[in-house]
């Protein structure tokens, strides 16, 4: 990768270099170094569920299974790598995968390109890792279930592993069509036993692949969160929100996504204990007496949620519903 400075044409720049991939932000993967985990660091994956109830530990990434369930994991890495995502096989099964969804906006100028696929591997059963990449078929960034997929395959492939995390690349054509999203899935399949180990996956716009984009943190974080964002209680006054009474049982309080959500969450998750939740409206603290709910007032940037308490309150009441214990969340959804 030379590099030439003379009077005449300044500075010429050649080889890896020579491209805009070659600098930040060039991963369109989203936490290829498996860090960000808002929901969990470990989850059981039921066998046959659905691409929504696969996304359970590392942020952007669902994982599925069938035949039987398996367990996904955050694990501790080695080295330079801090974490990577590890899927536990068990008896009878057949398949697992584990994919992510790429917003068509963020991947919509990969068209008629060719890109690169890198990813770090191991298996400690498997010798077979096969991966695919698709486009969403039609409408931007809707690709569909498992069950009724509506994706356009790009290309498909496979990486023969060993049980030593190893990192693996290949080149993809990229479709002029392909301006509505990409889909990138890894599959093994009777991982009856043992362990495989995913990490550092990256799809860069290039035409060999590069060193892996290492993010900071605080910007890694926010780019998950424009798909899913947990409120976690981190102590035993964690602010939810500010608000105050509509009535002498029911109030109403807001609060900001850290960032602007890809779209308007319509569902609320939380712990499903009315008692986690304490409301304190008038200066005098309540305990909920039903789970927090969403108010209907759904937008990429606030959101609005309903609890209610037993009595005592008085409409007009300024206030604000807090965590009474440290397993108190709030989540919300805009995953593709």
């Amino acid at each position: 990768m030379p590099i030439t400075i003379n009077g005449t044409s300044g500075v010429s720049l050649a080889g890896q270099f020579d491209s805009a991939s070659s600098f930040g932000f060039k991963n369109r993967i989203i936490n290829g170094q498996m860090q960000i985990a808002q929901r969990a660091t470990s989850a059981t994956i039921t066998a046959g569920s659905t691409i929504a109830a696969g996304y359970s530990t590392v942020d952007r990434f669902y994982v599925y299974c069938t035949g039987a369930n398996v367990t996904a994991a955050q694990v501790a890495g080695s080295g330079a790598i801090k974490n990577n995502l590890q899927i536990t096989g068990a008896a009878s099964v057949t398949a697992i995968g584990v994919g992510q969804r790429i917003e068509s906006l963020n991947s919509y100028d990969m068209a008629g390109s060719t890109a690169t696929l890198s990813v770090n591997l191991a298996n400690s059963l498997l010798t077979t890792v096969t991966w695919t990449a698709s486009y969403a078929t039609t409408t931007a960034d809707t690709f569909g279930t498992l069950a009724a997929p509506t994706v356009t395959q790009i290309a498909t492939g496979s990486f023969t592993v060993t049980s030593t995390l190893t990192n693996y690349s290949t080149q993809i054509t990229i479709p002029a069509a392909a301006t509505t999203g990409l889909q990138i899935v890894f599959t093994v399949g009777a991982q009856v036993s043992g362990t495989w180990t995913i990490g550092n996956v990256q799809l860069e716009k290039s035409s060999i692949a590069t060193s892996f984009d290492y993010r900071p943190y605080g910007a890694e974080l926010a780019l998950a969160q424009r798909y899913y964002f947990r409120a976690q209680a981190d102590d035993t006054s964690y602010l939810f929100g500010v608000g105050g009474a509509r009535s002498t049982t029911e109030a109403t309080f807001v609060g900001n996504y850290p960032v602007p959500m890809r779209i308007s969450p319509t569902a609320l998750e939380q712990n499903g204990t009315a008692a986690h939740y304490t409301v304190q409206t008038g200066g005098v603290d309540r305990s909920s007496s039903a789970v927090v709910a969403y108010n209907g007032i759904t937008t990429q940037q606030l959101y609005a949620i309903t609890t209610t308490v037993a009595s005592g309150q008085t409409a007009g009441q300024a206030g604000f519903v807090y965590g009474q214990n440290l397993t108190a969340y709030l989540g919300w959804s805009a995953e593709l």
